[in-house]
């Protein structure tokens, strides 16, 4: 099970939170088939987003956070619930490039230039949404750059994924640490001292480091206080009546135009399959007949 570890400065200077989530990306790998740099963009917006989750005002919200490059993975797209669990899916899971001269993987290579854009969803009438210009493609510098211009909160981010020689997960985590207002200038500094302590971070928890211990390590010389940590996980919430509602969506005569394309490759149903943990729902006529003889009532 992943965790987030979630704290705050004594003095009221700044809030931190601590994520192991190699569990999320594991199971993120397990849906999607992802080559091993498509794995480190896509386990680094897993791991931001069920953070991001965190931080809405009241269960029930949502959040989404996407990467829209121009590079060859595509739209990497992750959503995360106020409980910090997420799901997520990477329009090319098999996008993958050379490492980088000094052995990292290169995720901007296969993002290249595009936007982070985040919505949210917290009952108001209108979602709020920001968009922001890639910085580096490389996720923690673009988070850190979004909260700054988005919604002027200062904010320290450091994601990491440690790929194995099996093409698995071997340790992945992050840290984000945002000031509050009116922070306190002599833990400003300090927190800018500490920051390259976390330059590795999946090392760390590669290492078997606790997000306790990790923690500390981020706010070293600083006083603080442990609120709760929260038990996260990949989780898609997809189900079939929700499928009814997008093959209604899609309208009667391009439904049965789907159907009729299927029966000419040989087969009596269609599918729709799901974006984040690919379960597939068919549909046969009889299907498709009680779905719109119930949505014209």
């Amino acid at each position: 099970m992943s965790k987030i570890l979630r704290a705050m400065t004594r003095d009221g200077s700044a809030r931190a939170y601590v994520i192991n989530s190699t569990d999320i990306v594991n199971k993120g790998i397990e849906y999607h088939k992802t080559a091993p740099t498509a794995t480190a963009l896509f386990g680094r917006l897993l791991t931001a987003a069920s953070v991001m989750g965190t931080m809405l005002p009241e269960d029930g919200c949502s959040l989404t956070v996407a990467i829209r490059g121009n590079g060859i993975a595509g739209t990497t797209l992750c959503t995360a619930d106020y409980w910090g669990n997420v799901k997520g899916y990477i329009q090319n899971p098999q996008a993958d490039a050379p490492l980088k001269s000094n052995g990292k993987l290169d995720v901007s290579g296969i993002v290249g230039g595009g936007i982070l854009s985040v919505s949210k969803d917290t009952h108001e009438e209108l979602p709020f949404n920001g968009n922001i210009e890639l910085v580096s493609g490389e996720v923690a510098e673009d988070i850190a750059q979004y909260y700054a211009l988005s919604e002027q909160t200062p904010t320290l981010c450091a994601l990491g994924v440690l790929v194995d020689t099996d093409m698995s997960c071997r340790a992945s985590g992050g840290v984000f640490i945002q000031l509050l207002p009116f922070a306190d200038e002599e833990v400003i500094t300090q927190l800018e001292k500490n920051a390259p302590l976390l330059n590795n971070v999946s090392s760390m928890f590669d290492k078997g480091m606790t997000n306790e211990e990790i923690l500390k390590v981020a706010l070293t010389n600083i006083e603080y206080d442990i609120f709760d940590e929260l038990d996260v996980s990949y989780k898609c919430d997809c189900e079939r009546a929700r499928t009814e509602r997008a093959l209604v969506s899609v309208g009667k005569d391009e439904a049965y135009k789907i159907l009729d394309e299927q029966k000419e490759k040989g087969f009596d149903y269609l599918e729709l399959s799901c974006h984040f943990c690919d379960k597939t729902y068919k549909f046969d006529k009889n299907d498709i007949d009680r779905l719109f003889d119930k949505s014209n009532k």
